[in-house]
């Protein structure tokens, strides 16, 4: 049993999700000569010879990762394995298989598993990946999914967390903070709902923002377009834990200075009118908000012409030599980023 006296004791809260991964892993050296890529990145990589296997692993809790009073047990069998396929995607490659492990207690029915499956059975044939295992076992403390999806990555081809250049544009697809602000309303009507059982929550209108949370897409198409643009990025994550946090994640990797603009992060409309309602700051939410699933990457400056028209994709700053990450406000100050992005509870 642990001294909770212990002087010794350190809290988990006091390093944080990824400064407890660091400490934890400190000591850990691959050993095998096809680890090609081990821990620090969006998925490990193993040598095969002609190409490499991607691998990643995401764990789902109910009470920190999803909250099942508002989300339908469909759509998290469904998100549960867009989270990790969008892993395979920052990498540059293309997702494969999957295992599925669930941990669930007595007051979840055959029926309710069903309903999981039945999410994760339409992401399968969304992105044509296989389920091909997994295990099954009890819980005495609610849900809890396990996802570790595979890929494949041709060699020449893997896009790192550390690959960025001097010059080189840093680049986002899609719009961000829209699955933050679907959350905050989820949460606001479920707050109205305890109040008065009687309510009938008010949703509509907040289709797109409220699909973003609950239902988002991995950025297959994304990766696809790139290749067909002949556009081979530099480096790449996923957008999971909040824009900041995940530019600071790239910068470091790639020992080069990050710089963003706050006019040209791509907001859908919808979350300025948000923002007013539950007087959030919108610039705020978009940095830290978190659970977007886009693809944040670099490309050399070269290929601007390639992507400057797509709607899919919005430039947003630029990677310079030095160190560090920070924000051009419309002002044109310079801010240092923060990683405050989304953090469940630890």
């Amino acid at each position: 049993m642990f001294d909770s006296n212990n002087p010794q004791r350190t809290p988990i809260s006091e390093l944080g999700e990824f400064g407890l991964i660091d400490h934890l892993v400190k000591n850990s050296k691959s050993k095998l000569m096809n680890t090609a890529l081990a821990i620090g990145d969006d998925a490990g990589l193993i040598d095969q010879g002609a190409y490499f296997t991607a691998i990643t692993t995401d764990l789902l809790v109910e009470g920190v990762h999803f909250d099942l009073s508002y989300m339908p047990l469909k759509h998290l069998g469904y998100k549960s394995i867009v989270v990790n396929l969008s892993d395979i995607y920052a990498m540059n490659g293309t997702a494969e298989h999957i295992t599925v492990g669930i941990a669930v207690s007595n007051r979840f029915s055959v029926e309710a598993l069903e309903e999981i499956y039945e999410g994760i059975n339409l992401a399968c044939e969304r992105y044509n990946v296989d389920l091909i295992g997994g295990d099954t076992t009890s819980s005495t403390s609610g849900l809890m999914i396990s996802i570790t999806a595979t890929g494949r990555v041709e060699k020449g081809k893997a896009t790192m967390r550390s690959g960025a250049k001097d010059n080189d544009l840093i680049v986002v697809s899609g719009d961000i903070g829209g699955a933050y602000m679907g959350l905050q309303i989820l949460e606001r009507e479920k707050e109205v709902f305890i109040e008065n059982p009687d309510m009938q929550p008010e949703l509509g209108g907040h289709e797109y923002i409220l699909e973003r949370q609950l239902k988002p897409e991995a950025r297959k198409d994304i990766v696809e377009l790139l290749h067909n643009l002949k556009v081979h990025p530099t480096s790449m994550i996923d957008i999971s834990d909040g824009l900041s946090s995940e530019i600071i994640h790239l910068s470091k990797a790639s020992k080069h200075q990050f710089n963003v603009y706050e006019n040209k992060i791509p907001i859908d409309p919808s979350i300025y009118t948000l923002c007013e309602e539950f007087n959030m700051n919108t610039t705020t939410v978009a940095l830290n908000g978190g659970e977007d699933y886009e693809l944040l990457f670099t490309v050399p400056i070269e290929d601007h012409v390639k992507i400057k028209a797509n709607p899919n994709l919005s430039v947003i700053g630029y990677v310079k030599e030095g160190s560090g990450a920070n924000l051009i406000t419309r002002e044109d100050n310079l801010i240092e980023l923060q990683a405050k992005g989304f953090k469940h509870n630890l």
